[in-house]
């Protein structure tokens, strides 16, 4: 089986690529360096539990299946492999430190509560095995805790301040491209690979996949090598790019109006940092370019700040216990997050946007807008967390803080407090699809409707829908809610629970305020009894 030589493990989670990644860099640099000691075993850990309790769809398992085949093809490339290793990382490391002769432990940080918990477990198995451990931030362009700290220790929550403390900040650099492997540096097989030399393999769709039925078009392959070519593509017509303005892109375009970047940056396919740099360079080259926040850097910066945000409050994505959000009396109703979950509430505009969704995986930012808009605040007055948890099963590029972050946002519950701003689940749509193409393609019992009542079919008499092929109530649903009368209540109550959160919060002051003055006043009398110095009573 040959000498062992000690192994440098980088430990892929996302960051799912070779470029700009400086964990997998530092591993490469100190082979290179030592080639006679050392060999390189870059690590993604499957645990098999997450089949079970993720809620997770079938396309994002795919995108991810597809994502860690591309990676073993590019890490081959470089004289490597992926070993893709089955088990609890919490279990698994202990046995791989051993059996690996570990060195050296790399990856990249993550924010997410569950992994920063994960994450300091290994840290003490790895302390306890002789492993060094060394981690980088490289999933967004600025490092949060930097960011938080230059802010008096907490996270800005506007937008406009959070640019005006990064602009202040050194913009680390996207690396070079990473240099191949000698020749020679192959790591010895282990006893399990010496059994089974698939041991280690990417898993297979089947494998992944539970629910091959719920799979869609496959428009949006996983993988770094799609995620260079789409943002190569996405930045070729750099008047385009400078021109860019997200308010003035179609939600409801046949195909997409924007880059489609985001679920190649959720999975780390793409490197922010390497995005950020590309745009900055085309924007050079065109003085007279959009601005943040609708520009192309501007969108990356709305994710650095939910990112920020996210990352001083391990309950950012529940409405209890988060420094963010306000309280809000939502109320439950099943049979209308069904409806809204599965393009069934009567209106097809929001009906065809969760369509797309389930079957693609992917829909515009402002279709986002529109159906979040309307299961929270606008229409069914259902709470942003079970919208946010049917987004986490369905998008591509569900993260943790962006789809929380944007919840919160779209249900005024945070950071955007105009909360009398309503979409129309009627006329939003039509400013960019008069006809109605979109719903014709995701909504397609409603082909034969004609543009004047496509986006309204309930006010088609019953003769016309039967002649379009497609009676309300037996065909295509009743609309569950009636958009003018709701939304206006909706906005009452959406004051009244302003005006509580206010008193809540006013009131919380004045005792914080108290308690401080309270303990100064302690303070000082301590002061004062210790140093003998108490004042004589006035008679």
């Amino acid at each position: 089986m040959g000498t062992q030589r000690k192994s440098l493990v980088h430990w892929f989670r996302k960051g799912l690529r070779v470029h700009d990644n400086p964990a997998l860099s530092e591993t490469f640099k100190v082979a290179r360096d030592s080639p006679d000691e050392f060999c390189v075993r870059p690590i993604f850990i499957l645990d098999p539990g997450i089949l079970d309790w993720m809620q997770v769809g079938a396309n994002r398992w795919r995108f991810l299946q597809q994502s860690l085949a591309d990676l073993d093809l590019q890490l081959r490339k470089l004289n490597s492999r992926l070993y893709v290793v089955r088990g609890k990382p919490i279990e698994v490391f202990p046995q791989l430190f051993e059996r690996w002769h570990v060195h050296l432990l790399t990856y990249e940080t993550d924010i997410e509560p569950y992994a920063v918990t994960r994450d300091a477990t290994v840290q003490k198995l790895a302390a306890a095995a002789g492993v060094k451990v060394d981690t980088h931030c490289s999933h967004t362009i600025y490092n949060p805790e930097l960011i938080i700290a230059r802010n008096m220790g907490k996270a800005p929550v506007t937008y406009q301040k959070f640019l005006s403390i990064v602009e202040k900040l050194k913009l680390p650099k996207a690396l070079d491209v990473l240099p191949r492997l000698p020749d020679g540096m192959q790591p010895v097989k282990d006893a399990n690979e010496v059994n089974d030399t698939k041991v280690y393999d990417c898993p297979t769709l089947e494998q992944l996949v539970k629910r091959p039925e719920e799979l869609g078009d496959n428009k949006f392959p996983g993988g770094e090598t799609e995620a260079l070519r789409r943002m190569e593509a996405s930045l070729d017509d750099e008047v385009w790019v400078a021109k860019f303005e997200k308010p003035n892109t179609a939600p409801n375009s046949l195909e997409p109006s924007t880059t489609v970047l985001s679920p190649y940056l959720k999975f780390g396919c793409l490197s922010a940092r390497l995005l950020h740099r590309r745009l900055q360079d085309i924007l050079a080259r065109h003085p007279k370019h959009s601005k943040p926040p609708v520009s192309l850097v501007g969108q990356l910066m709305w994710r650095e700040f939910y990112y920020t945000a996210a990352a001083a409050d391990p309950n950012f994505d529940r409405m209890l216990g988060n420094a963010y959000s306000l309280q809000i009396p939502w109320q439950e109703n099943s049979d209308h997050l069904e409806a809204w979950a599965h393009g069934r509430t009567g209106y097809p505009f929001i009906d065809a946007i969760m369509r797309q969704l389930r079957q693609e995986g992917w829909i515009h930012h402002l279709a986002r807008h529109a159906v979040a808009c309307f299961l929270t605040r606008g229409d069914l007055w259902i709470s942003w967390e079970e919208g946010q948890r049917v987004f986490e099963q369905l998008l591509l590029d569900q993260d943790w803080a962006l789809n929380a972050g944007n919840w919160m946002w779209l249900s005024a519950s945070a950071f955007f407090h105009q909360y009398f701003r309503v979409y129309s689940p009627v006329a939003f749509g039509k400013k960019t699809d008069s006809t109605g193409a979109y719903i014709r393609k995701y909504v397609p019992e409603l082909a034969k409707y004609p543009a004047g009542c496509i986006y309204e079919p309930w006010k088609a008499t019953l003769s016309a829908q039967r002649e379009y092929g497609c009676v309300l109530g037996v065909d295509y649903p009743h609309r569950i809610v009636d958009h003018d009368v709701v939304h206006k209540e909706n906005i009452k109550r959406m004051s009244a629970a302003y005006k509580v959160n206010r008193e809540v919060r006013t009131g919380k002051e004045e005792v914080d305020e108290y308690e401080l003055k309270s303990q100064g006043n302690a303070k000082r009398k301590a002061r004062a009894v210790a140093t003998g110095r108490t004042a004589k009573r006035k008679r």
